[in-house]
């Protein structure tokens, strides 16, 4: 059976100090959001988003003050960071926080992994390391919750004997981003939901096929696994403000070529001159008017997502939390 929808709140912590971040997601609480996903990065896409916090720093900082679900929607556990170090984060967070935290990975990008400066692989590379990294996530998960060591030697990762000495009673649980088919499929077979972006409806189902392919491969149920979405708009009281918002904080959103080997949020500031606003069609929502919204989530809604983090690009937060907290979130319906 499936679960309760759930609309949360997704804290962009590109665009915004921590403090504030933390301040706009409990406000979202406030007016109806459910949970918050914060963004991992080391870097903006843009300079004009201007902010990078630690992800981790943050989410414990949104556990005091909120009361929903906790995930950092996505970390890389391959390249900055050792998946032992990711892996005792989630549980050091998920001990803290009981059943409100997930672990959303994905197999990262160059703009906010490439800065140690060591060879960055292709994509393929980068997906196999992700899934062993996960493997090593899962099982030190395994074996602390046995109170056991453990130890990994594969292609890219080693793991001495060691173990986690703070888990949570069960273990998080790990959600793999992605929009391709064959990582949708592996995804399923291992982890226990799907996290993706908005994208046309028939790609998305395509995904779902994969992923529940997967699953039944290794004899799971994928009614039970979670669903995912981040679904970024762009919301304003007039048009001319939420198109600006679009093409000034959230060009990235308009770009339609693969991403992930691109470095620098200043080649990506170059690229953003070439954006025109008929590129955010079919990409990204621009609309003054609610309902408009409301419909084009609930879309994602009738084709099977159980959580949906909204982003609205602009920096009229607190204004869109009061809007759509009052007039789209009441309105959908699973």
């Amino acid at each position: 059976m499936s679960a309760p929808l759930q609309i949360g709140y997704a804290a962009m912590l590109e665009q915004f100090a921590p403090a504030e971040a933390v301040a706009l997601s409990a406000y979202a609480e406030q007016h109806g959001f459910s949970g918050v996903m914060a963004a991992d990065h080391f870097q903006p896409w843009v300079p004009a988003q201007g902010q990078s916090a630690h992800v981790w720093s943050v989410l414990g900082a949104l556990g005091e003050r909120t009361s929903g679900d906790l995930g950092p929607g996505v970390t890389c556990p391959s390249f900055r960071q050792h998946p032992a170090v990711v892996a005792q984060a989630s549980a050091t967070l998920a001990a803290l926080y009981p059943g409100r935290h997930w672990l959303g990975v994905g197999s990262g990008e160059a703009l906010n992994e490439s800065f140690t400066a060591e060879y960055w692989p292709e994509a393929p590379e980068r997906i196999n390391r992700m899934f062993e990294a996960i493997d090593v996530i899962n099982k030190l998960f395994t074996a602390s919750l046995a109170h056991r060591s453990v130890k990994h030697s594969g292609t890219h990762f080693k793991l001495a004997s060691t173990r986690l000495w703070t888990m949570p009673d069960s273990a998080p649980e790990i959600l793999v981003a992605t929009a391709g088919p064959v990582t949708a499929r592996r995804a399923g077979r291992i982890t226990d939901g799907l996290i993706t972006i908005g994208a046309p409806l028939e790609k998305i189902a395509g995904l779902f096929n994969r992923f529940d392919a997967g699953a039944r491969e290794a004899g799971r149920d994928p009614q039970t696994m979670k669903k995912v979405l981040r679904l970024h708009l762009s919301w304003a009281a007039t048009d001319s403000e939420a198109l600006d918002n679009a093409l000034r904080l959230w060009p990235n959103g308009a770009m339609r070529f693969p991403r992930g080997d691109i470095r620098s949020p200043f080649e990506f500031e170059q690229m953003a001159k070439m954006v025109r606003p008929e590129d955010f069609t079919g990409q990204l929502v621009i609309d003054t008017d609610p309902d408009v919204h409301r419909a084009n989530i609930q879309r994602y809604v009738d084709l099977g997502f159980d959580r949906i983090y909204l982003h609205n690009v602009g920096r009229n937060q607190r204004e869109w939390i009061e809007v759509f907290g009052r007039d789209v979130l009441p309105k959908l319906k699973r």
